[in-house]
């Protein structure tokens, strides 16, 4: 059986520590913070994949995001139009989810609810490349009722260009 002298160990063990990179718990310049002007682009709106035109939509968001790690963060974001909802980014795409209540009007009077995903990332203002720096992210906006809603199993969505501008 082979011993390991105790001080080569502790040795061992310290230049383990020395190699290992640092965990930062948070860093800004990972996550988004602060005001945005939140656009949802109606004149190129498809609904169920057939263009078909929509009110453009502005609206102001306030995003506080905390980041583990590039590329994977969460925080909240708070819009003027009244809804509070969870932000997340994976591998450099950032993602908003909320339930739109009453979407989708039905002929007997009802309505259903629908899902809005919201999706984007940094872009240089050509929208070619992905650009950390830039403060406006670009993506789409898409809102999905569920299949069987008013009686039709078929669901309803509607997909907009999108774009998201840090005001302060």
């Amino acid at each position: 059986m082979l011993r390991v002298p105790a001080i080569m160990t502790i040795g061992v063990a310290a230049l383990a520590c020395l190699a290992t990179p640092a965990v930062h718990a948070d860093n800004p310049d990972w996550g988004i913070n602060g005001t945005f002007t939140a656009t949802s682009n109606g004149e190129w709106a498809r609904k169920n994949d057939a263009f078909f035109d929509q009110a453009s939509l502005r609206s102001t968001w306030t995003v506080s995001t905390q980041c583990s790690y590039p590329g994977e963060c969460t925080g909240t974001v708070q819009s003027d139009f009244g809804w509070t909802a969870p932000i997340y980014q994976r591998s450099g795409v950032w993602y908003v989810k909320h339930t739109v209540e009453n979407w989708i009007p039905c002929p007997d009077g009802s309505t259903a609810p629908g899902l809005q995903t919201f999706r984007f990332k940094p872009m240089t203002p050509e929208g070619a490349n992905f650009d950390m720096s830039s403060n406006v992210l670009v993506g789409e906006d898409v809102t999905t009722g569920p299949s069987g809603a008013c009686g039709v199993s078929k669901p309803v969505y509607i997909n907009m260009p999108f774009k998201l501008a840090k005001v302060s």
